[in-house]
């Protein structure tokens, strides 16, 4: 059986994996064959620098897109984001494509076969706090919904680190959101969970200054130097 849930600070990618070639105590950047840099968590896994390149960090703006996305963070607490990416396909197939109307309708029977399916996390409390988040996202559709809800929690501002030590793992807006989600009946999505949220989804732009991602979601583009 797969570990008990906890609320560990996740960001979404797995943390610093350790030194590279251009990496030390106060260095988050690599700067890979291909001359772009990266931090080294992306630079570590071809998976992950897929990932990092092509999504982490864009705007998800869909519903479907958003409770996807809660729900792997979820399944994703107490272990490595790699983990989660590579049974991504599975949780997928397992979930019916993450559609909240589907999933809504599970019932004992599929929470029983979800616990056989060895392609995902086999773990009891976050199935069914999956089937309970589809059916959370159904019922928010009468109060201007999961989109709305979500976004409604971007902060005034987003940081700027320099380092992966500067990377907030909660704030005040994740915690807000954790609350409101909590109220309407989503599970395990505690405040350092949603702030991974909100960095994958990019409410907040946590892309280390230098990286070549660095403003790339348009919601917070870079401010152009002076001439």
């Amino acid at each position: 059986m797969d570990p008990a849930p906890v609320d560990a600070p996740s960001l979404s990618p797995d943390p610093d994996p350790g030194p590279g070639p251009d990496h030390g105590p106060d260095h988050g950047l690599v700067v890979d064959e291909d001359g772009l840099a990266r931090p080294a968590w992306a630079a570590s896994d071809p998976l992950l620098r897929v990932y990092y390149d092509t999504e982490w960090g864009l705007p998800v703006r869909d519903e479907r897109g958003l409770y996807e996305r809660i729900c792997l963070e979820g399944f994703q607490a107490g272990l490595s984001w790699a983990t989660i990416l590579r049974k991504r396909p599975a949780f997928r197939a397992a979930f019916a494509g993450f559609d909240p109307d589907v999933v809504a309708g599970f019932g004992a029977q599929d929470v029983e076969r979800l616990l056989g399916d060895p392609g995902i996390v086999r773990h009891r409390g976050k199935i069914e706090a999956a089937v309970g988040n589809a059916r959370a996202t159904v019922a928010l559709r009468a109060d201007g919904g999961l989109v709305e809800l979500v976004w409604s929690h971007r902060p005034a501002g987003t940081p700027s680190p320099r380092a992966l030590a500067e990377i907030p793992t909660r704030s005040p807006e994740s915690e807000a959101l954790a609350k409101a989600l909590r109220a309407r009946g989503f599970r395990f999505v505690g405040p350092t969970t949603m702030y991974a949220l909100m960095e994958a989804v990019g409410i907040v732009d946590t892309h280390l200054v230098g990286s070549h991602r660095r403003g790339s979601s348009g919601v917070w583009p870079e401010p152009r130097p002076r001439a």
